[in-house]
């Protein structure tokens, strides 16, 4: 029988290697299980094994990070977005409440039990200011289907802001207390002395003239109205004096005042009515009796005697 040459040395068969290699793994399986034998031998294997563990699995890190990267830029760009719409509505919130609060206080002022005139008086809104923008006026929310008529007082909380000058069907126009020509009968509180308030022309500032130098009035004091002219009534706070100038050469002092009421800020005001018009003067009667006696000259002579 032909057998081939033995060029290449074969060795054990393949069932036989199977066999050998499978009982060694048998042997080092319960060796290292039941003694640990393998333990320092599979330490140093692990510590062989690191940089190409890690080497392997640092692309799909990299990959990771960069997804990740990504990924949180995108979300935090949209939060920001949101915590800045977030941000302005708050802001305008804050603002809208700011505005509620400070208006509720001058409502407030002007409530049942802060003011004797309250209960006859209504609530308007200021809409705007005139449009000349040469005079100081406002523009009401209300006209002639709320009774408003010409002349009638307009206040605030703390006190005169002007007086109703147009009015029509639905809003009024009202010449604010500091209107060039504009005037107010005052009285001192602290003395009582009277004068007449007018106003300048200039923002916050009012004037009262044709005060002898020789009048008692200092810095700080407070004048109301003391309602002798029929329009205002009486006692209603109008200005605070800010400068007396007095001048041995000149007849008049010149005092200057800052309004009491918010005359250029305010949202809402209060208009008031009329007061009732005052009895006739008794120099009326004076005037008759001199009448009767210019008609009756003798009676008087008689009555002389």
């Amino acid at each position: 029988m032909y057998e081939p040459l033995p060029f290449f040395h074969r060795g054990p068969s393949p069932l036989a290697r199977l066999t050998f290699f499978a009982l060694v793994a048998i042997a080092l399986m319960i060796a290292d299980h039941r003694f640990g034998a393998l333990e320092t031998v599979r330490l140093s294997l692990s510590v062989l094994a690191q940089p190409a563990q890690r080497a392997a699995s640092l692309p799909g890190e990299m990959f990771g990070r960069m997804t990740d990267y990504f990924t949180n830029q995108d979300r935090l760009l949209r939060e920001n977005q949101e915590l800045k719409v977030k941000l302005l509505e708050q802001s305008a919130a804050a603002q809208q409440s700011k505005l509620l609060v400070k208006e509720q206080e001058l409502l407030l002022n002007m409530a049942p039990g802060k003011s004797r005139y309250t209960s006859d008086g209504m609530i308007a809104e200021v809409l705007y200011n005139a449009r000349n923008p040469f005079v100081r006026k406002i523009v009401i929310g209300r006209g002639l289907t709320q009774g408003v008529r010409p002349g009638m007082p307009v206040i605030d909380g703390s006190g005169v802001v002007g007086q109703v000058t147009t009015v029509g069907t639905f809003t009024s126009e009202v010449t604010l207390l500091t209107e060039k020509g504009q005037a107010v009968p005052v009285m001192l509180v602290r003395n009582g002395l009277r004068a007449i308030a007018s106003g300048s022309g200039k923002e916050g500032a009012l004037e009262v003239p044709f005060m002898p130098v020789s009048a008692d009035i200092q810095n700080g004091d407070q004048f109301v109205t003391s309602g002798i002219d029929g329009t205002y009534p009486p006692g209603l706070g109008v200005a605070q004096v800010t400068s007396v100038e007095k001048n041995a050469a000149f007849v008049f002092a010149r005092i200057v005042a800052k309004p009491a009421a918010g005359v250029d800020n305010n949202r809402y005001v209060m208009v008031l009515p009329t007061p009732i018009a005052a009895p006739p003067a008794p120099a009326a009667k004076a005037d008759e009796r001199n009448k009767r006696e210019r008609i009756n000259p003798k009676g008087s002579r008689r009555e002389g005697r």
